[in-house]
């Protein structure tokens, strides 16, 4: 934040107010030039119709006073006595003949008297009695004779003899006086007095359509700003030294801030390329972070979108969103898009939707090498979720790029160095002295999003309880987060399923117990560190719609080869041989599922793709991809050579699990006593059963 000058009371309201102005008039001007032309103009009109409509109604009003004053002037009496304001209704009433102006200027006139009644503005309706000779003469005037009969007014020698009466203000007989007349004139009225109610409702209507299309503006302005707006650097909160780890990718951002700031220099080595740069990784790595970081750094204004949200489902819809972001980025000239949630845009166009293919086409037009100097300095960041191993990329939008981000998941150093840096911000809420290395363990293949989710729930574990953050409260929360909400209410009822998932959670751990324990060489302090198993639990998980569960951590390794994957599968096939042996063939259940299809995808890579337990090393599988889903082909000999070593590896798991079903009853009773055990009591256990 910055410091507040002393000088003054009202200097920092001044400026938050000159603030508050510049960025209202600056989100009209984003507003205003993606509009087209025809609301341009109808927004103009408008524009100029208020201020006119507003200096012509103050006219109306400075009149109607003055008129007003005027009235209040007549109604004073004469010398004599005699009211102006009323009706000499003594007198006969007869119909004038001929034009009003002539008998004017050829009879004595005592009095003329203008009885009117307002309609709208400046239209009224007006009978005039003119007194001469003991009568009074009733007209009827015309439009052009109103006219003249005022200009007249000022000069004719009857003019200090006129008296204005509102109709509203006659007695009973003038009102009675007036019934008879309007039936005299009945066909003589003027059209304009008329169509006086018309032009009420014309009026009426004109302020209902103007109001209409303003609220129409306004929610449309309002609706644009929910997704087109662009976020000042000054709003930007923290910097890019808050990104603990991934040194590599920030000394990447670091290239492009360097490249932009001293672009002359870089032009004179012929790099005057636009700015486009691809951010590409896994979700929650800090993509969109680090963009609005860059931004604050290169103290420029960035406009975040989601390129999922271009589509509206009309033809040119995202198109039509690209060129007003296009638009907007060009009156500022120095600025960043981010556009997120892009992989759709980078595959190989042709054989989807039309509109798609269009939106595509636009990107590629925007971020194309060819540009004025309007749009010379704009950066584009595009992030995606794309994976190159997977997904082809259009080859015209790749080479739009020049400069390509990847981002990665964090390493044990990272992650500790991560979960340590969110602690810190709540220091004063955590206990000392922390050994992190497990919870980093534990967290492999996490990202960064998801350890401050881990932290953050941890605190409201920690609130709900009263008490300080812990190593216990951050494995609550991890489990939590990384498995889901759990429930016994689902299993407790149910013994016999308790003690069929108890054994099928049971077969998976003996599996890798016994491939862990080989190579530890008895170690158990070793075999406690290697082992992926945390928790085996009889709890019911909600997110894979498991009745029981085992919470272990990923392994570290990232290149696999033959006997890992062998192990993997044996593994998988823990669960479904464990019930085979405690309750027969017939006695399996539907609960391996999901295992049996982590097993057929295992072996259809290594058989299909890498070509293990084959003569040739080729991928076979590369030739079935060709469209998004890649979808797979599974030729007669490498479904032959899958089902040979599932049902090998399925023998070897059995007869792994056959020597171990007394441990197994032992532990199946102590789970079902406990509903779940973590890894240290589980060794526990069978260290005591082994040593019985």
């Amino acid at each position: 934040m910055s410091d507040v000058s002393n000088s003054g009371d009202t200097a920092p309201a001044a400026t938050g107010l000159w603030l508050a102005i510049k960025k209202v008039a600056s989100r009209l001007q984003d507003w205003f030039v993606i509009q087209s032309v025809l609301v341009k103009l109808a927004v103009l009109a408008i524009v100029i119709l208020i201020p006119a409509s507003g200096i012509y109604s103050f006219t109306l009003i400075q009149k109607q006073a003055a008129v007003a004053e005027q009235v209040k002037t007549m109604s004073v009496t004469t010398e004599a006595g005699e009211g102006v304001w009323t009706l000499n209704d003594q007198l006969p009433v007869v119909f004038g003949t001929g034009s009003m102006l002539r008998f004017l200027a050829t009879n004595p006139v005592e009095r003329v008297t203008v009885i009117y009644t307002p309609l709208m503005w400046n239209v009224s309706e007006r009978i005039i009695l003119i007194e001469s000779q003991g009568k009074q003469f009733a007209y009827y005037p015309s439009d052009m004779e109103t006219k003249i009969f005022t200009d007249k007014a000022v000069t004719a020698p009857w003019s200090g003899k006129l008296a204005f009466i509102p109709r509203a203000e006659l007695s009973d007989s003038g009102q009675e006086l007036m019934a008879r007349l309007d039936l005299r004139f009945a066909d003589a009225r003027p059209q304009s007095e008329k169509d006086g109610w018309k032009a009420g409702v014309s009026g009426v209507l004109s302020a209902a359509l103007t109001f209409g299309l303003l609220a129409f503006l306004y929610v449309q302005f309002k609706g644009q700003f929910k997704s087109l707006k662009f976020v000042e650097p000054t709003q930007v909160l923290g910097s890019i030294d808050e990104l603990v780890g991934m040194d590599d990718i920030k000394a990447e951002v670091a290239q492009i801030k360097d490249q932009y700031q001293r672009r002359a220099a870089y032009a004179e080595y012929g790099i005057n390329k636009p700015f486009n740069v691809m951010f590409s990784g896994p979700a929650g790595t800090g993509k969109t972070k680090l963009a609005s970081y860059l931004a604050r750094e290169l103290k420029l204004p960035i406009l975040f979108h989601s390129a999922a949200n271009l589509e509206t489902g009309y033809v040119a819809g995202g198109s039509n969103t690209l060129s007003r972001i296009l638009a907007m980025a060009k009156r500022r000239r120095r600025c960043i898009v981010f556009l997120d949630e892009a992989q759709d845009l980078f595959m190989k166009r042709g054989g989807r939707r039309k509109f798609d293919d269009d939106t595509a086409n636009t990107l590629l037009s925007v971020l194309d090498g060819v540009r004025s100097k309007d749009d010379a300095e704009i950066i584009w960041i595009v992030a995606s979720n794309f994976n190159s191993e997977t997904m082809q990329m259009d080859e015209a939008m790749l080479r739009r790029f020049q400069m390509k981000v990847d981002f990665r998941m964090p390493n044990r150093e990272e992650r500790l160095a991560i979960i340590g840096h969110y602690l810190a911000r709540r220091a004063d809420k955590v206990l000392p002295d922390l050994d992190l290395r497990h919870l980093a363990a534990v967290t492999e293949g996490r990202s960064p999003a998801d350890l401050e989710t881990i932290v953050n729930q941890a605190g409201i574990t920690a609130v709900q309880a009263g008490e300080m953050i812990g190593a216990e409260t951050l494995m609550q929360a991890a489990e939590r987060v990384l498995v889901g909400n759990v429930n016994s209410h689902t299993t407790e009822e149910r013994e016999r399923d308790r003690r069929i998932i108890a054994v099928h959670e049971w077969g998976h751990f003996l599996v890798d117990f016994e491939h862990e324990r080989k190579l530890a060489n008895g170690d158990w302090e070793q075999l406690l560190a290697d082992i992926k198993t945390i928790k085996i639990s009889l709890k019911a998980n909600a997110r894979t719609n498991a009745l029981g569960f085992v919470f272990h951590k990923q392994g570290a390794n990232l290149l696999k080869t033959k006997g890992d994957i062998e192990h993997d599968v044996r593994v998988l096939l823990g669960g479904m041989a464990n019930e085979e042996l405690f309750f027969g063939e017939q006695g399996t259940t539907n609960g391996a599922h999901n295992d049996i299809t982590r097993v057929t995808e295992l072996l259809h890579h290594a058989v299909g793709e890498m070509g293990m337990y084959r003569k040739t090393r080729l991928n076979f599988g590369a030739l079935g991809r060709g469209g998004r889903d890649g979808g797979r082909e599974v030729d007669e000999e490498t479904r032959s050579i899958m089902e040979a070593q599932s049902e090998r590896l399925y023998g070897e798991t059995k007869a792994v699990l056959d020597k171990f079903k007394p441990l197994t009853e032992h532990l199946v009773g102590k789970l079902l006593a406990a509903g779940e055990m973590n890894l240290s009591e589980a060794i526990l256990e069978i260290r005591r059963f082994e040593a019985a």
